[in-house]
């Protein structure tokens, strides 16, 4: 499958603009990440685009992503795609084996904090994000309250990277690099 095929799929079964934009965030970051680690920039941003395709469909977490897989699996999705897209939720703790496996996991609920962070800004842009500036919002646990901190924080130490020395950074740079993509690059 390539990117085309997959944006069809996205565009398909999510109707959202703001999970359509997190699903190109989280494939931001996974691109970043495989650049980082010289993995396969496609297949890691390809993941991370479909992660959450079915939500809308299924929209807890008992059958989101389980119930989405067959979908893929009829769209031509490779059942290494579909397995890491299936570790990124909550029963998926167990198969999150791989590199890619790990940094989905890692990059999903940060890249809404990200974009919380962002929004909240006079200007509405990302580029005026700092990593201090989200540090001092992650404290604030009534900020962004759905994002699971938790999940960030274990996501970062399965990569074996430091939270606010590399992980952060790396994810909200990704998300900078591509602002206008995210819908995050303020008015002009």
């Amino acid at each position: 499958m390539n990117r085309d095929h997959a944006w069809q799929i996205v565009c398909e079964f999510v109707q959202s603009d703001s999970l359509r934009k997190h699903m190109l965030s989280v494939e931001c970051a996974m691109r970043a990440y495989a650049m980082h680690y010289g993995e396969d920039v496609e297949s890691w941003g390809l993941v991370g685009l479909l992660h959450d395709f079915d939500w809308e469909v299924h929209p807890t977490l008992e059958q989101h992503p389980m119930d989405g897989a067959p979908i893929l699996r009829e769209r031509g999705l490779n059942e290494e795609d579909i397995r890491t897209i299936l570790s990124h939720g909550p029963f998926g703790a167990d198969d999150r084996v791989t590199l890619r496996d790990k940094a989905l996991f890692a990059v999903d609920e940060l890249t809404g904090l990200i974009t919380a962070a962002a929004l909240v800004r006079p200007s509405k842009n990302v580029r005026d994000v700092e990593v201090q500036s989200i540090r001092k919002k992650w404290k604030d646990k009534a900020f962004a309250r759905g994002v699971n901190r938790e999940d960030v924080e274990q996501g970062a130490a399965l990569l074996g990277v430091d939270l606010w020395d590399f992980h952060v950074p790396l994810v909200l740079k990704a998300m900078q690099d591509n602002a206008e993509t995210l819908g995050i690059a303020g008015s002009a």
